[in-house]
């Protein structure tokens, strides 16, 4: 059986930086999404991961950016997908989640070969991640109605590319499951 998690992806954001304004309306479209995958995982008891940019913060830990992200310019959209106190929590430095993070020893640990991928940026920090899953031979689901973006024409290429170039799983938010069932 292979196990299943979900990784959250640079959900604690401050929202102070260029792109901010063009992302800020994708993330409010993407947020029910993400918090629907966090509840089923939750329910299933499925690891449940945040892997998140440090922003140049390297003192900083999950409990910091919690709260620089909650002092952000939009709390609204982080008070509902703020890991809760069985999450895991993984900090970045750069746009893939696995890039010089121990994220691919904890999985292993967790007997994970399954990531459900949601959050942000589509077309960076999910493509890139899909990417770097799929050299690492994990199975990748994406449902597009729980990841934002910047660029809607640079995210609708990426979702292409992490299904034709990844064998991601590019699949309807309803079709996701955790647990002992697969997407």
């Amino acid at each position: 059986m292979t196990s299943t998690s979900l990784i959250v992806i640079d959900m604690l954001n401050t929202y102070d930086h260029e792109d901010a304004e063009a992302l800020v309306a994708s993330v409010r479209e993407a947020l029910p999404g993400v918090q629907e995958l966090l509840k089923r995982a939750r329910d299933a008891s499925a690891p449940v991961v945040y892997v998140n940019d440090n922003f140049g913060q390297w003192q900083s830990h999950c409990g910091e950016l919690v709260q620089a992200a909650l002092a952000g310019r939009h709390p609204e959209l982080v008070e509902p997908v703020t890991p809760d106190e069985d999450a895991l929590f993984i900090i970045k430095a750069r746009h893939s989640i696995f890039y010089e993070t121990p994220l691919s020893y904890l999985l292993g640990q967790l007997d994970v070969r399954h990531l459900v991928l949601c959050g942000q940026v589509t077309e960076q920090c999910i493509l890139y991640s899909a990417l770097d899953a799929h050299i690492r031979h994990f199975d990748v689901s994406i449902a597009p109605e729980a990841v934002a973006h910047i660029d809607p024409e640079l995210a609708r290429a990426a979702l292409r590319m992490m299904e034709t170039n990844m064998s991601a799983t590019i699949t309807p938010l309803g079709d996701l499951t955790f647990g002992d069932e697969q997407s």
